[in-house]
């Protein structure tokens, strides 16, 4: 293997790392929080709301728009890391 596909390989694999960790997080907030941890999490108001339905509502959407810039910013880093940047 040359350098340029280990290289090519170690981006890949850390790509998939991140992406592996930010569903799993989406994951959780979505269908966790939303759905299995509904019951626990309505003991808690916030505006009034109970928090299990403000996440099936509201909740995992600014998450998702969260992590869409969580992950713009983490590719950023791993393209200059690994010099695939266009700067």
């Amino acid at each position: 293997m040359t350098e340029k596909q280990q290289k090519a390989t170690a981006y890949w694999k850390e790509n998939l790392k991140y992406l592996v960790i930010l569903l799993t997080i989406w994951f959780l907030v979505s269908y966790g929080a939303g759905i299995i941890f509904k019951d626990a999490l309505n003991n808690i108001r916030i505006g009034g709301f109970k928090l299990g339905f403000w996440f099936a509502q509201q909740g995992s959407i600014y998450v998702f728009v969260v992590l869409i810039f969580v992950y713009v910013r983490l590719m950023n880093k791993l393209d200059k890391k690994y010099g695939y940047d266009e700067d």
